[in-house]
């Protein structure tokens, strides 16, 4: 007699089914609703395909289109697959890659034949026919083991020499997958290698849920070394209604780009001569100094010490960090140069010695605090000590991964550490947190924290690691702040909460950290004098608030879509005349609104009033200020705030008062 399969389900119940039976054949015993509705299944919490048949007892939760995580990768999965199969349906000679989920969408990289030519944006329309062709045709996607010796003579034979390299290099004697597009075994019917899960059928797919959006070149596994490949990405959701809300934060995005307002504000610009730095313009450069003024008096009141640290240090103390094995493919690093001069010509030229040290520029500060706190004999009384430096770094991010202010190789933090003892790490972790919260908030950001925890490989102790992820749960919960964790995503020495800012048009932002670091005291030899007489660690507290200066700008042009609050615009008001008989007041008024402490510019050209309003409205001017024959005679100003229809007449005294205590920031009103 066959033994049943016992498959608990979330609502508690245990149902009996034969051996061979599918989440979908219990989907369909529980009802015609949850049948049609459910997508895949998580077996024991594995996400598999609905059609997959149970292997033994389970816990089994089936996922409908309510798991919207799940559903949406799922339904990316299928989308790349579908576009691989279109575009060789459309073009049998071109080669297919691979072609992973994203964040909001998909892409498949292929190899085009050399008479085909890359792919361009005016193919897509032709491959978006054929997927929704594909997709209507509710196909099959069946789940198939193959032997690795069988899946290299199929891609060979086939002409797929990139897939055929991929599988050459699988494990010898492991059960590969593919999966078939159409009835297993069919004439069209088509395949791919894939780990899984997908769909039941292509029909699960909404074919007015999905756009294809660009096309990029990309190296075949990422090593310009190999074949350029063409990319196609596309954007895929649930239902068409997912779809235009995504197209709309797009459109809404690409109007707020801080690249395209960085240019029309007049705030900075990057070049190929400097690539990852950027040149800050007199706008751009008040838009930073504001932001550091405010950064340094909330550090202050906060009882931090500024200290300034080298840019470039012995790559032995790297070594001895940890750093470099993990990060030297990311540094900038020189050896030490020694001047060859030529007697003859009286010449000196730059030559390396064959014993030269190495340097290399710093990409964090955290070493460099540990040897200012290592200077002198440090008591427990002393303690906590707070040091924070503006300070700039350096990392050699790859020339593709660089995307204006939000990805550099030059870049300024807010960085500071804080050195205490075990029983002071929650209240100084608490501390922060309310400081992270004020700070937030007076930009008019909402967030939420996230707890990342011990990844695989790390430094420590795991008795070590328990203590520092206690501490930083103990130190949420004295604050009643609810948090997400986040395990493996730790940094490799230290576990850290996370700040994801929610901008104006609902996109997150990871800025804000502070990680618990018991490693790098130890590998530095840092000590304190304990009350017992004795040398004890401190523990060492990572932390920034802005995360870094460039990055934090970006997000707030586009927060604010260039429309910055008062106090950290560049220009906060301009006085433009209607007629130049009010050349004279407008001055008297621009001299008595720069006396009130506001950043304020005239505009006395001969031009008329409404071009005046549209350029300075397109600097993203928040008031602008006009004077005509009438104005100088009453001693008044026409004022126009930005993004407001009407403007108010007030006297000039009473303007500069109001416009006063806007342009203060929120600390100091």
């Amino acid at each position: 007699m066959t033994q049943l399969l016992k498959i608990s389900l979330p609502d508690g119940s245990v149902r009996e089914v034969e051996p061979g039976a599918t989440p979908a054949d219990i989907a369909a015993a529980i009802g015609p609703g949850l049948a049609k509705a459910a997508l895949a299944a998580r077996i024991d919490g594995e996400l598999r395909d609905l059609n997959r048949p149970l292997e033994g007892d389970a816990r089994l939760e089936l996922v409908t289109s309510r798991d919207e995580a799940d559903a949406l990768e799922l339904a990316r999965h299928d989308y790349a697959h579908v576009l691989a199969e279109a575009v060789q349906a459309l073009w049998p000679d071109t080669q297919i890659t691979f072609g992973p989920a994203t964040e909001d969408g998909f892409y498949y990289d292929f190899a085009p034949s050399a008479e085909r030519g890359p792919f361009t944006e005016e193919d897509l329309p032709v491959i978006e026919d054929k997927m929704r062709e594909i997709i209507r045709a509710d196909k099959p996607l069946t789940r198939e083991e193959w032997s690795r010796d069988r899946l290299i003579a199929w891609f060979r034979d086939k002409g797929e020499t990139f897939k055929a390299e991929w599988a050459a290099e699988l494990p010898q004697g492991e059960p590969l997958t593919v999966y078939h597009c159409g009835p297993v075994g069919a004439q069209d019917t088509w395949l791919d290698l894939c780990r899984g899960p997908h769909l039941a059928s292509t029909g699960k797919l909404d074919p007015h849920a999905f756009k294809l959006t660009r096309v990029s070149g990309a190296y075949w596994r990422g090593d310009q070394k190999n074949a350029m490949l063409s990319r196609i990405y596309g954007t895929g959701w649930l239902n068409r209604k997912q779809l235009d809300a995504h197209l709309l934060r797009l459109e809404e995005a690409a109007k707020r780009d801080h690249r395209k307002l960085g240019r029309e504000m007049d705030l900075f610009h990057l070049q190929e001569e400097a690539h990852g730095s950027v040149f800050w313009h007199p706008k751009g450069y008040r838009i930073w100094r504001e932001l550091e003024a405010y950064m340094r008096r909330r550090m202050d009141a906060g009882g931090y010490r500024e200290i300034k640290t080298p840019q470039l240090m012995d790559v032995r103390q790297w070594e001895a960090s940890g750093h470099w094995g993990k990060y030297a493919q990311n540094m900038f690093a020189v050896p030490d140069i020694v001047p060859d001069v030529d007697a003859e010509a009286g010449v000196a030229s730059p030559k390396v010695a064959p014993d030269a040290d190495w340097m290399a520029i710093k990409p964090m500060n955290c070493p460099a605090h540990v040897l200012v706190f290592k200077q002198g004999i440090t008591s427990y009384r002393d303690l906590p000590i707070r040091l924070g430096e503006m300070g700039c770094c350096h990392r050699n991010e790859p020339h593709g991964a660089l995307h204006g202010l939000m990805r550099v190789r030059q870049f300024t933090q807010d960085d500071a550490h804080i050195f205490c003892t075990e029983a002071q790490v929650v209240d100084e972790v608490r501390r922060f947190i309310e400081l992270a919260d004020a700070v937030y908030r007076d930009f008019g950001f909402t967030y939420a924290i996230k707890l990342a925890l011990r990844p695989d490989q790390r430094f420590g102790s795991d008795a070590d690691w328990d203590k520092a992820e206690g501490e930083l749960r103990d130190a949420l919960r004295a604050l009643g702040v609810e948090w997400e964790e986040l395990p493996g995503e730790g940094a490799f020495y230290a576990p850290k909460l996370e700040w994801h800012l929610t901008d104006a048009i609902g996109r997150t932002w990871q800025v804000g950290t502070i990680q618990s670091d018991r490693v790098l005291p130890e590998r530095l030899d840092a000590t304190y004098v304990g009350e017992d007489g004795g040398k004890h660690r401190p523990v060492m507290l990572h932390r920034a608030i802005f995360g870094s200066y460039e990055r934090f700008i970006g997000i707030l042009i586009e927060h604010y879509a260039g429309k910055l609050p008062l106090w950290l615009a560049p220009v906060q008001a301009v006085v433009a005349t209607i007629v130049s008989d009010a050349d004279d007041y407008a001055m008297q008024a621009e001299a008595q609104l720069r006396a009130a402490g506001l950043r304020v510019t005239r505009d006395l050209r001969n031009e008329k009033i409404n071009y005046k309003v549209r350029e300075h409205s397109l600097a993203k001017v928040p008031h602008l200020l006009v004077v005509g024959k009438r104005e100088a005679e009453e001693g008044t100003v026409a004022i126009r705030t930005l993004g407001e229809e009407r403007q108010r007449i007030m006297k000039l005294e009473e303007a500069c008062e109001i416009l006063k205590t806007g342009a203060l920031p929120p600390d100091l009103r």
